[in-house]
This record gives C-alpha cells, structure tokens and sequence, in this order.
C-alpha cells in the first residue's frame, strides 16, 4: 500500500515539474510567420468544378476596347497596314516608323533626328497628326467637292482621302479625283490609292484642323 502510494506521489511530483518547466520558457515567434491580434487569414480550396471553369475562360475570346470608325481605329488601322504597328520599322525604300514616314515628309513636321524618331512613339503619333493636318489643308477643296462621291466603286471620304494622301501625296489623289480615277498611283509594293481610300473610308477624322503650316512640338 506505502509502494503505490509512493508511486502516485512521485507521478504527481513529476508532472508538476514538467509542467512549471515549460511554463518558464517564453513563446518565441518568427518574423513574418505569424498572425497580429488584428488579422485573419482565409483559406481557399479548389472545388470541384474550378478546373472546367478555369477551362471556359481560356476558351472565350479576349475582349478588347472596340474603336470602331474613331480617329485611334483609323490610326491603328494605317499604322498596322504600313508597318504591323512596328515603331522601329524601316522598309527597302527607306520609310521609317509605324507610319512609315520619309525623311523629307519628317523635315516637313519639323524632325530632323532620325534615330531618336523611330525610338519615340510620342514623336511619331505627332508626326502623323501633323501630316494629316497638313493634307487635309492641301486637298480641302477637293474634300468638299468629292466626298460622297463613287469612282472606281469606291466611295470618297475624308479619310479616304486622307489616307490616299499619306500613301501618295496630296497631289497624286488630286490627279486621281480630276482624272475620275483614271489617272491613278502605286506605291513601290504596287498598292494603288483606290486601295487606300477604299480600305480607310469613313473614319472619323473631323477633329484634325487644316494646317499649311503644322509642325510636331517635341518633347
């Protein structure tokens, strides 16, 4: 009887010691693996269906920003015809940027630095604003006479025209426009203004103003 009581108080006596020796240790915590009083945190597990949901997303068509007819449709529209948009881009006949400018159209708007306009992107959407502006001065009058007309098929627009006008010059579509479409152009890679004012009709490009005399303000 005195050997099991003594064996129960010894049990007794150990576990209290136990347990006052992890009492005294102070709970020591890792920087950034543990919680503020504040903060929770949730969980989150992959259901059943979510592989087929992830699967129905990747399999839709992306959105993307509809331009339409506007003014940045029709100068992504030039630019991805002339040079796939690359801003870096110069052809064989030596036209350079996303819009395929030459070096005396660029001097015309003001550029004389070559290098740093096919690095800048600001440079070159000035460029193509002041060249419109430029032939839409240019051909004014024969905007106002011709648009609404049909030659070769092809109703004539502004833009049309415009576009015409940046493939050709000014003074090729005028000849085109008097000759009735008779007397018509093509650039080096055979594209004909027909093409141009065809493919670039009636986008909205009224907010350009005529301007003899635009220049590019660089920045």
């Amino acid at each position: 009887m005195v050997r099991k009581g003594s064996y129960f108080l010894g049990l007794t006596i150990l576990v209290v010691l136990v347990s006052s020796g992890f009492n005294s240790f102070e709970t020591e915590k890792v920087e950034g693996f543990h919680l503020g009083e504040n903060e929770i945190v949730s969980y989150h597990v992959r259901s059943e269906n979510e592989d087929e949901i992830e699967t129905e997303t990747v399999n839709k068509e992306i959105a993307v920003p509809y331009v339409g007819k506007t003014f940045v449709g029709f100068k992504q529209a030039l630019a991805f015809k002339e040079s796939r948009g690359i801003l870096t881009m110069v052809n064989p006949y030596g036209y350079m940027g996303r819009y395929q400018f030459g070096k005396s159209t660029l001097r015309s708007v003001g550029i004389y630095d070559f290098q740093e306009f096919l690095r800048n992107a600001d440079w070159q959407d000035k460029a193509f604003k002041a060249l419109l502006a430029k032939n839409k001065w240019e051909l004014r009058k024969e905007i106002e006479k011709y648009c609404g007309r049909v030659i070769n098929g092809v109703k004539i627009t502004e833009s049309g025209l415009l576009a015409a006008a940046h493939l050709g010059g000014a003074g090729s579509v005028k000849k085109y426009l008097r000759s009735n479409g008779r007397n018509g152009f093509k650039d080096g890679f055979g594209t004909s203004l027909r093409s141009y004012i065809k493919k670039f009709g009636g986008y909205d490009v009224s907010h350009i103003p005529a301007n003899r005399n635009a220049k590019v303000k660089l920045s």
